[in-house]
């Protein structure tokens, strides 16, 4: 039988809308640093005039709408989970502190958020406005600040980066719960690494499968 009360049905919801709308931002950072980029730099500037207004705006709308919908969808969920008690009203809940201070899964999400504010907060006030003077070079004919280009693929490259502890963090508070010194260091360690792999591994541009 379903549940019937409204508290766990909308936290479904914006579970459900929180992981999409988190699918299509990573998906989209992911896209423009491991495939995007190395390609950026076999092309001539012919075609990037041709080509990056339409393949580029209509990529950084999914990728800058999609961190907002998953940062405001997030601070609802934390909201809900951590600091409202049914029948109460708005407060800590045991889920994020007790007689010992703040639990384990409390710092896991807390640890989560941080990274993935610094990453909304570098989409929306470094990428996004840096990419709009960038594209509206290209449509114009008239080449941008140099300055620019190194300033998003070097804040997006820190965004990929962060992407992995992020992940590390909002999945081990429902999956793992515990947490100390070592475990926090450990998992940002394996995350980080995880994106150096990537990025050394990634195939060239114009290299077979």
């Amino acid at each position: 039988m379903a549940l019937s009360d409204l508290y766990s049905n909308c936290q479904l919801l914006l579970r459900w809308i929180h992981v999409m709308a988190g699918i299509a931002w990573i998906g989209h950072l992911y896209f423009f640093n491991f495939v995007n980029l190395p390609f950026q730099g076999t092309i001539g500037a012919d075609i990037k005039k041709v080509v990056n207004p339409q393949l580029i705006t209509r990529a950084l709308w999914w990728f800058r709408w999609g961190a907002m919908a998953t940062f405001i969808v997030g601070l609802l969920l934390f909201t809900q989970l951590y600091m409202y008690i049914p029948g109460v009203g708005f407060g800590a809940t045991e889920l994020f502190s007790n007689e010992q201070g703040l639990t384990g899964r409390a710092i896991w999400i807390l640890l989560g958020m941080t990274f993935g504010t610094i990453m909304w907060f570098n989409v929306w006030f470094i990428i996004w406005p840096a990419q709009q003077k960038i594209l509206r070079g290209v449509r114009d004919g008239v080449p941008a600040d140099p300055a620019l280009p190194k300033r998003a693929a070097l804040t997006s490259r820190v965004n990929t980066y962060l992407s992995a502890p992020m992940l590390f963090g909002m999945l081990s508070a429902t999956h793992y719960g515990a947490i100390n010194f070592v475990t926090g260091v450990v998992t940002i360690a394996l995350g980080l690494f995880a994106i150096w792999w990537a990025y050394q591994t990634a195939p060239k541009v114009g290299t077979s499968i």
